[in-house]
């Protein structure tokens, strides 16, 4: 997520059940992960051209039988929203809960879903023992290290893919400026990008098969700052260094799609380094009213076709291998708190979980592709 993250199909293609609490919910998946008797889903469409679609999730509504109906039936993939940063993984030095992340590996375990971690290493949404801690760079690097094994060390085997960096250039294309980096930094201040390459390493180490990536926002198209990423993904290619793809958050406010022409040239450079790509947090904003919901419909036809050229742009470029969204449904978007109330309504699933015209958007893309090899 940007650094504003609160820390904190026509309609339905599916019937609309009225749910009690009382009553436990089963849904019983075929192969292709459809629950049986029902409409073809997104989840099943992208696994037929070997993508894995998914949405950043928070087990704590796991207990809501339409979010967790909506999130097995359509997609195949999940990744944590907060409970595998820091905060939640290690409250206090050396020592760990897993808790609630373990909530949501068992979750995609039992509807056959991956899971993609996220994260072990950013500039913010540290704890403050950590943050406060005034640690030498010796002791700091160590922490890290630790922190690396025994999380990623945890669920090796369970977690496909890491963020391992999330968000470590500003948009100039430096370095910014963090606790990991230069303040204090864990030993190689001054060296570039060599404390990313380390934890990469301390990452491989903690769990060989899983794949490893590089994430950050507002690097869809080539600018300055996925220049910067490119040049240090090729770097460590060229080394060595354990790096398997690249992240592309793709968070879109006020439909500002200017980096979005040259989405697929970006992706075919990183391609052609021999890693893959992932939309991994992809949410459209558009102006809303006081209760969340679209200010204009037809709002929601532009927000569709934002979706469908995203989608169409990593159908065409073999090396994206995922397309997430940030969040399954409008209804817990972290946007309208990020925007004082004035944009939101951006994922593919309305308040109420009826899929919006984006829905349709991506189902369409997914289904019109043809098949590829899975990887």
């Amino acid at each position: 997520m940007p650094e504003t993250e609160l820390t904190g199909q026509p309609r339905k293609r599916f019937v609309r059940f009225r749910l009690f609490a009382s009553v436990s919910i089963v849904v019983v998946f075929g192969a292709a992960g459809s629950a049986r008797g029902a409409a073809p889903s997104l989840r099943e469409q992208a696994a037929r051209i070997g993508i894995q679609v998914g949405a950043a999730v928070n087990p704590a509504h796991f207990s809501e039988p339409p979010y967790a109906l909506t999130l097995a039936r359509e997609f195949n993939l999940v990744e944590p929203e907060n409970v595998m940063k820091w905060p939640a993984t290690e409250p206090a030095r050396g020592l760990f809960n897993f808790e609630a992340a373990d909530a949501v590996v068992a979750f995609a375990e039992r509807h056959r879903m991956k899971v993609r971690g996220h994260n072990l290493v950013w500039s913010v949404h540290n704890p403050a023992w950590l943050t406060q801690g005034q640690f030498t760079p010796q002791q700091l690097s160590a922490i890290l290290h630790n922190h690396i094994l025994r999380e990623v060390g945890h669920y090796a085997g369970r977690v496909f893919a890491w963020d391992v960096v999330n968000e470590a250039f500003d948009a100039r294309g430096n370095l910014k400026h963090s606790i990991w980096y230069d303040q204090p930094g864990i030993g190689l201040a001054g060296g570039g990008s060599a404390y990313i390459e380390r934890v990469f390493r301390w990452a491989r180490a903690a769990d060989p098969k899983a794949l490893l990536f590089y994430n950050d926002y507002d690097v869809e198209g080539l600018n300055a700052k996925s220049d910067a990423i490119y040049a240090m993904v090729k770097d460590f290619k060229a080394r060595g260094v354990p790096i398997d793809g690249v992240g592309l958050q793709m968070h879109i406010f006020n439909f500002d799609t200017h980096n979005l022409s040259s989405l697929p040239a970006n992706m075919a450079r990183f391609a052609a380094l021999g890693v893959q790509v992932h939309i991994t947090e992809m949410d459209v904003a558009i102006p809303i009213r006081t209760d969340g919901r679209p200010a204009n419909l037809p709002d929601l036809r532009r927000q569709a076709e934002i979706y469908r050229q995203v989608a169409a742009s990593c159908v065409a470029q073999p090396a994206c291998t995922g397309f997430q969204t940030w969040g399954v449904t409008d209804r817990y978007s972290w946007m309208p708190a990020a925007t004082k109330g004035r944009a939101g309504a951006g994922l593919l699933f309305d308040q109420d979980y009826a899929a919006k015209p984006a829905y349709r958007a991506v189902f369409d893309v997914f289904s019109n592709a043809p098949a590829r090899s899975k990887r």
